[in-house]
């Protein structure tokens, strides 16, 4: 024992309930009540009002163990001590995603520098002339790139950057369109490691089954998509996003100055690569999950076993065919790939470093202070008529999943709870539809919250300033969420997924049409 209070402990309202191990740390998980849900808002006030992300997560973890400490008769000295643990922790925990990352990033500085990027820049631009089109086609590969949120946002960042630049689209759209064809597809698509993660939380509802019937009610995902066409259609923005469309710029990076210098690559020194890493990524996804060992296991089950180890190995893949490709045709020798791998880590830490204090600060509240516990008995104490329960999952999902900044940890804490509340009776008549709205408020949360990996991930694929990303994205992802709140009411109450849909769509349309009228009348107001 190296001295830490190994000790069941409970504060707050919440004393007195079954107490849990903590994962990373071998520390006992304590209920801290409404302290629990301190170190996010903590965290995401502070990112908000300071625009500094890295120091505001790194107080969101201090103060979480601070409060843990708190409860445990602890000291501030193994407050601090904690707080590097449970980092360190969390390195180990997501090695794999860590070596990901580090991999892709070197991929996508080689391929720039091989001049391919450019090139496809060069014969896309002959094609994609306009700024409709080049928003379009974003969100079209966005759709077919399902498997896995985080490989959608670089995958597609890396693609259409060029694009989109060359279109005078802002990366701040850029973020939000990565972002917004990202887990909100995936949470829909049966072939993706979302769907086998549901799948394993909803067992006795139907596993799989069960995932597929609330498709139709994860109003958030298919009205986010409804809107990410409609707003590439009429080129229509508002709110702190019209601004920055309104004053985009050119912007290109000294790699890509690099290649326009030489251009001595072309299309098929970018779309081997890329190709490579799609493919390789699936089949290696499949392998690492036991698909090809004869052990019986579907498809979609195996690619959801080790997601992350399965997208190393095919980003591995496809850094080995850039190398045949570039070195025989002298594109660049070998000691300038090495500089660029190194060149390529370098550009993933940031990214990977608000990664990892978000990980530290989702691993607080999930395993030391209970936040999880607290909101999901909130859930519980709840005591209305259940065709409300839809709309009331909605909104704590919604709630966690911002505060935590992840949609798995989301919906593995509330799924199960509400599978347990619609058990029978009335509530079986609205297990689907509310086992589709914890879905639909985990993505919502994750969309938007500044220390979700998925928003970071978009940020970079799109290489846009992080926090710039959230406040531009924030207006268009909460006016679908409330959208999605009046839809719940109309799932429970009518039981009727179509209904629901039309009723939704209509209502996120005409609110698109209101807030078009009102910002033309006003834009006309400021003329006279």
């Amino acid at each position: 024992m190296d001295g830490r209070p190994y000790m069941t402990v409970m504060c707050g309202k919440d004393a007195g309930m079954e107490n849990k191990e903590g994962i990373c740390m071998g520390l006992e998980m304590i209920e801290a009540g409404w302290l629990s849900i301190l170190p996010p808002l903590i965290a995401i006030t502070l990112a908000l009002i300071s625009k500094e992300v890295y120091s505001s997560l790194f107080l969101g973890i201090f103060s979480g163990m601070c409060i843990y400490c708190f409860c445990t008769g602890g000291d501030i000295l193994q407050a601090v001590t904690y707080v590097f643990d449970m980092l360190a922790a969390k390195i180990g925990q997501n090695g794999y995603m860590i070596i990901f990352l580090v991999l892709l990033g070197s991929l996508v500085v080689i391929v720039t520098r091989s001049g391919g990027s450019d090139a496809y820049g060069q014969w896309a631009g002959k094609r994609i002339k306009s700024k409709r089109s080049a928003k379009l086609a974003t969100a079209a590969l966005g759709l077919m790139i399902f498997v896995d949120d985080g490989f959608n946002c670089l995958t597609v960042g890396t693609v259409m950057r060029p694009i989109t630049d060359k279109c005078r689209i802002s990366r701040e759209k850029l973020a939000y369109l990565l972002d917004a064809t990202a887990a909100p597809v995936c949470i829909i698509a049966p072939i993706s490691s979302w769907a086998v993660a549901v799948a394993s939380e909803v067992e006795e509802a139907g596993g799989l089954n069960a995932f597929v019937r609330t498709i139709p009610y994860n109003l958030y995902a298919i009205l986010t998509i409804v809107m990410v066409f409609a707003l590439c259609f009429t080129d229509f923005d508002f709110g702190p996003m019209e601004k920055a469309e309104a004053g985009r710029e050119e912007r290109r990076t000294g790699a890509a100055e690099e290649t326009l210098k030489r251009k001595r690559g072309t299309v098929l020194d970018l779309a081997l690569p890329v190709v490579t890493l799609i493919v390789c990524a699936i089949l290696g996804m499949a392998y690492v999950g036991g698909f090809f060992a004869g052990t019986g296991k579907a498809f979609t089950e195996a690619i959801g076993e080790n997601p992350t180890a399965g997208l190393t190995l095919g980003t591995f893949a496809a850094l080995v065919v850039a190398l045949a490709l570039y070195l025989p045709r002298r594109i660049m020798g070998l000691r300038e790939f090495m500089t660029g791998i190194i060149d390529g880590i370098k550009t993933m830490i940031p990214a990977l470093t608000i990664l990892i204090l978000a990980w530290g600060l989702g691993g607080v509240c999930r395993e030391m202070i209970g936040t999880g516990i607290f909101v999901s008995h909130f859930v519980s104490a709840v005591n209305l008529p259940f065709g409300f329960l839809p709309a009331i999952v909605f909104a704590v999902a919604a709630f966690l999943s911002f505060s935590m900044g992840t949609a798995w940890g989301t919906f593995g804490i509330l799924l199960p709870i509400v599978s347990m509340m619609c058990a029978g009776g009335e509530g079986a008549a609205v297990l689907i539809p509310a086992l589709g709205a914890t879905l639909a408020g985990s993505v919502y949360g994750d969309h938007c919250s500044p220390i979700s990996d998925t928003t970071i991930l978009a940020s970079t694929g799109a290489q846009c300033e992080h926090l710039r990303h959230v406040e531009t994205q924030l207006p268009y992802a909460t006016l679908v969420a409330a959208v999605c709140f009046f839809g719940y009411l109309v799932a429970g109450f009518s039981g009727n997924a179509w209904i629901t849909i039309v009723s939704s769509v209509v209502l996120l349309l005409g609110a698109l049409g209101g807030i078009a009228f009102r910002g033309k009348r006003r834009r006309g107001r400021g003329k006279h």
